[in-house]
């Protein structure tokens, strides 16, 4: 599968005057060879396109240099990204935690209802014997009951989890902006 946005996976963004003096690192180098041999794979190099082209990647210094390898093979404007993590107000953060809650739900409803129904189904199948069905201790029930709890548990808890997920956002903003990913790559701060 081709690589989405090749750019952004280079140290510094080459495209960019500022950028294109600094030297190349054995990571950019690597990225550049990766986008063309998937150019190649899917028909659009030539097989001595790509070796002339891995050749001169391989002696490339400076970032600036590796821009015409990649100028006919990726878009030039990545398709435009998605908001980052860092960009988010209240607002984004409650419905990010929402969104991980309902998942969180959804996960405990599956686990109640897929575990409960796969041992009724073994516990009716072992039942039946030489003289018919012979029920025994309904075992399914103990299954049922933990992962009941879980789900209760999970849906009784909404506004603390839904609380404990805006601060592991919040938290998770926090080391992004320490990191020194703000303001992403391409974007302008404030912008979208």
């Amino acid at each position: 599968m081709p690589t989405p946005d090749p750019w952004s996976g280079f140290t510094l963004d080459p495209r960019r005057p500022e950028n294109a003096a600094m030297r190349a690192g054995d990571r950019d180098r690597a990225l550049v060879q990766q986008v063309l041999g998937e150019a190649y794979a899917e028909g659009r190099l030539e097989r001595d396109e790509l070796d002339e082209r891995s050749e001169a990647v391989q002696r490339a210094r400076t970032l600036g240099e590796l821009v015409p390898f990649l100028v006919d093979i990726v878009p030039a404007r990545p398709v435009a990204p998605k908001p980052a993590l860092v960009q988010w107000g209240p607002d984004e953060v409650r419905r990010e935690a929402l969104r991980r809650y309902d998942g969180e739900r959804r996960s405990a409803v599956l686990t109640f209802v897929g575990p409960s129904l796969i041992c009724w189904a073994v516990w009716t199948a072992t039942s039946w014997g030489p003289d018919g069905f012979e029920a025994d201790f309904p075992w399914p029930l103990i299954v049922m009951a933990a992962t009941l709890f879980h789900l209760v548990q999970t849906l009784v808890q909404r506004r603390e989890r839904v609380e404990g997920h805006m601060k592991r956002i919040e938290r998770e903003q926090a080391k992004a902006l320490r990191k020194g990913k703000w303001p992403p790559p391409g974007l302008l701060p404030g912008g979208f």
